[in-house]
């Protein structure tokens, strides 16, 4: 049996490469850039201010508030502008990855806005509007627990790769394709998954500690974009 070989020629454990910046929307109260591969995700973070309408307001905590956006431009088929069903969805899912690290009760009554918008896409553009947010709320100086990282692992037909492409998202020998991405905290707590495909259980174990790795190494990327936005400040 031969083994599987992944378009690009990379590792079935193997990330793209990954970049990521802080502060790159100088007028919000925190922002970032993360990178992956041909994905790219802008994150700015306005808040905590008092929410409105008055009537949503929590008198016991504040509230995050995600809005995610592809850019029209951000594909080769334009995208129609505006909120879609998709965007929407991810903008849930967004604010309940985040959610559990956040200490909103510091803040009754408001809101943090977080505007993520994606302005090249080339797969798991969910996952690094995550890893950005999570930067940029950070770069807000909003009290966090930790950070969340979040990383998309699929099975092709039978093999479980790490971080997908598009083109490996189009797979369709076999089984197909199986997209898992998964948000956590760098000491291992889900803070979202979501499984588009079939899988079974003990593949889903193998999915979950692929995913730790991954993300471990997304941890060690975001700690130092804002470990060197510190350092420019002093």
């Amino acid at each position: 049996m031969t083994e599987f070989k992944r378009p690009d020629g990379r590792a079935l454990d193997e990330m793209r490469p990954v970049e990521a910046k802080v502060g790159i929307v100088p007028n919000a109260d925190g922002s970032a850039m993360y990178k992956s591969g041909d994905t790219v995700a802008i994150a700015a973070v306005y808040g905590p201010r008092k929410m409105h309408p008055q009537h949503q307001q929590d008198p016991e905590k504040g509230q995050i508030r995600c809005t995610y956006n592809m850019m029209s431009f951000s594909v080769s088929d334009r995208i129609r502008p505006g909120i879609s069903r998709r965007s929407t969805e991810i903008s849930k899912i967004t604010e309940w990855a985040l959610e559990p690290v956040l200490m909103l009760d510091k803040y009754p009554n408001t809101v943090v806005d977080v505007f993520i918008h994606i302005t090249q896409a080339d797969a798991g553009t969910r996952c690094a509007g995550i890893n950005a947010a999570s930067m940029a709320l950070a770069h807000a100086g909003i009290p966090m627990k930790n950070l969340v990282t979040s990383i998309s692992v699929g099975k092709l037909d039978k093999t479980l790769v790490v971080d997908l492409t598009k083109e490996e998202e189009d797979f369709e020998e076999g089984e197909g394709p199986t997209d898992i991405p998964i948000s956590m905290t760098p000491d291992g707590k889900i803070t979202h998954l979501q499984l588009d495909g079939k899988i079974g259980v003990q593949q889903l174990k193998d999915v979950v500690d692929m995913a730790k790795k991954a993300c471990e190494k997304v941890y060690d990327v975001q700690k130092d974009a804002l470990k060197k936005s510190i350092e420019e400040k002093q």
